[in-house]
């Protein structure tokens, strides 16, 4: 179910020097805003709280999913360099799992590690704050990686509508309105981010077991559609 060699070349299109840049810049930003913010007031689980939530797991997190779910192979079907992919003799459910493999792993790297860090600066991980957060970013980047895996597979513009969903959905919809907060992946993982910490600071609009259950329904959709959507595509000599 894992190709090496297709793991290797989503890597290399996914790290080349503009998209690590593009990866890289939420991630320092969001490192300044936290020295800064500890600086001015001081160590505080609120504010601490509030950095995480509302920056790092509502904004950095699907953002940096949407440049590496869409990235591990939207560019190949738009230049029409997968029919090169697609003709060697590996399966293609196995090309997208990789490629969901490859991009997890990415959005991880570039989200969780930089909000442990920004945690570990604003408090000291008071409260177990920078781990809960750590962990929402973990299994957030699961989903967002799959969903926009998906969309890179079914259009064009996977980009586009990935930024319009990450930051008007996410966001602003998630963040603020009670109804959308329930259909949200940043809710989802803050239910787990809630059970890890078991403060008050860490909350969510759904259960542990709604929040779980729909991660790894929507995971699990995303990544099978994905499959179909890659298998409907023909090579010359296949029909």
């Amino acid at each position: 179910m894992y190709d090496p060699t297709v793991a290797r070349l989503t890597y290399r299109g996914l790290l080349g020097r503009r998209r690590a840049l593009i990866l890289g810049a939420l991630p320092v930003l969001l490192l300044v805003i936290s020295a800064a913010v500890r600086t001015f007031t001081g160590a505080d689980d609120q504010v601490a709280a509030d950095v995480l939530g509302g920056f790092a797991l509502a904004t950095m997190v699907p953002i940096i999913g949407v440049i590496a779910g869409t990235g591990a192979i939207g560019p190949e079907i738009d230049d029409g360099s997968v029919v090169y992919l697609l003709a060697k003799p590996v399966k293609r459910p196995t090309i997208i799992f990789t490629k969901l493999i490859v991009a997890i792993a990415v959005t991880m790297a570039f989200s969780a590690v930089p909000t442990l860090l920004a945690g570990l600066i604003l408090n000291g991980n008071g409260q177990q704050i920078a781990v809960a957060y750590t962990v929402a970013a973990l299994v957030a980047s699961i989903a967002y990686a799959a969903i926009f895996l998906l969309l890179g597979t079914v259009t064009r513009h996977a980009v586009v509508f990935g930024l319009v969903y990450a930051l008007v959905w996410e966001a602003l919809f998630g963040s603020l309105i009670s109804g959308a907060r329930t259909l949200s992946v940043q809710q989802w993982s803050l239910a787990v981010a809630h059970e890890v910490s078991g403060a008050d600071l860490v909350t969510s609009d759904v259960s542990l077991v709604t929040g779980t259950v729909l991660l790894l329904a929507v995971t699990v959709a995303a990544t099978w559609f994905a499959g179909q959507k890659l298998r409907s595509l023909t090579l010359a000599g296949e029909e």
